[in-house]
């Protein structure tokens, strides 16, 4: 009962993130690429529903027969789906009825679990388990956005900033020249874009051992950094005139000093802290600025054993692409990763966000070069 106990712990880790929110706080959906609190509890409740109780338990009832249409994410494979924009616009089914689908479902997955032991059913669990862990960090990303975006900036929890830290270790360290093996390899749970460990050559290169600050970034700001075009890819360009972007997401410029929203509300900068929310087209102008580049993510996996990892999603000179040997899986499982695999840059390590023990070296995360809105920083190659 190993699993079940690590399935217990992870829906309950859920729970307790969103417990300090109000109740009027797990609906709104400001944006498009965030989803409320209230759907994030959903989703993961119904990929455990949808993934294993309906194929595996002959007499199971779903809960609700309209769930599976409002708390499916992108599955084709599985049928229609609710438009994502319109994720907000459920105040019904409320919140309680949410919590009680969960309990539903985890009631289900125990009774399961004691009458079923097959190696294919906990391979799904550990899988849904490794899902809801993604959904815990875009639950905290995404409340933080309709928070931040509230023009009081209130606090989720006090002392829960997560974005204080500072580093611990300065200077570069040497990779020579040569062949390296990536990729996952061996015993224990990866996602299929990990897979098929191979061969990859790298040139001498030298990666910072810390990641960039919000004073180190404060000067690129007051340089004149957003205003110069000669730093930036062409699509970052046009990016940061149409949107007029001048700052990191969360920042504020009040009565002449720099301000951060942050989980406990409203603080001034901190120019010893760790820098975050920053795009990829933020991240490769900063780094052309100060003469060097980003870490292909070849480069970072090889040199992640010599530095500290974890406390920001750091962007990689990388488009995501598949591995040499990558086939997409059969049925729903196979959308999960494969068909992302378009206009996407690749973020490697984890962030103060990620679940404990939810990354790895090999982990790849992938979002669109315009985001800022996860806990990304920028770690510097030369």
């Amino acid at each position: 009962m190993e699993l079940y106990k690590r399935f217990k712990e992870t829906r309950a880790k859920s729970e307790q993130i969103c417990h300090p929110l109000k109740v009027e706080d797990y609906v709104p959906q400001p944006v498009e690429f965030a989803s409320p609190p209230k759907w994030h509890l959903a989703h993961t409740t119904w990929f455990f529903e949808e993934m294993i109780l309906k194929n595996n338990v002959t007499d199971y009832k779903v809960f609700h027969p309209d769930y599976s249409f409002l708390f499916n994410s992108y599955y084709n494979t599985v049928g229609e789906r609710t438009i994502r924009a319109n994720r907000g616009n459920m105040t019904r089914p409320g919140v309680n009825e949410i919590y009680a689908y969960r309990k539903h479902v985890d009631d289900a997955i125990e009774k399961l679990l004691k009458d079923e032991g097959s190696t294919e059913i906990a391979d799904l669990l550990i899988l849904g388990i490794n899902h809801e862990q993604q959904h815990q960090e875009l639950l905290i990303t995404d409340f933080k956005y309709t928070l931040g975006h509230n023009p009081v900036f209130p606090a989720y929890l006090e002392g829960y900033s997560l974005v204080g830290d500072v580093n611990l270790k300065s200077g570069f360290i040497d990779i020579h020249e040569g062949v390296y093996e990536v990729g996952f390899e061996g015993e224990g749970f990866h996602f299929d874009n990990e897979s098929g460990k191979h061969k990859t050559y790298v040139q001498n290169f030298s990666i910072s051992k810390s990641l960039i600050t919000n004073g180190e970034y404060l000067e690129f700001i007051e340089a004149g950094g957003y205003a110069d075009f000669r730093f930036w890819l062409d699509e970052g360009w046009h990016w940061v005139n149409q949107n007029k972007i001048d700052s990191p997401l969360y920042w504020h410029e009040i009565e002449g000093k720099w301000h951060n929203y942050t989980l406990s509300g409203l603080e001034e900068i901190n120019p010893n802290a760790i820098l975050s929310h920053v795009s990829f087209y933020e991240a490769s102008a900063f780094a052309a600025w100060k003469g060097m580049r980003l870490p292909t993510e070849f480069e970072w996996e090889v040199a992640s054993d010599q530095f500290h990892w974890g406390l920001r999603w750091e962007w990689t000179n990388s488009a995501y692409l598949p591995y040499p040997g990558f086939e997409i899986a059969l049925g729903a499982v196979g959308e999960y990763n494969g068909k992302f695999m378009v206009n996407q840059m690749v973020l490697r390590g984890a962030s103060v966000a990620t679940s404990l023990g939810h990354s790895r070296k090999t982990y790849r995360n992938f979002f669109h070069p315009h985001f800022q809105w996860q806990f990304a920083g920028i770690r510097l190659v030369k």
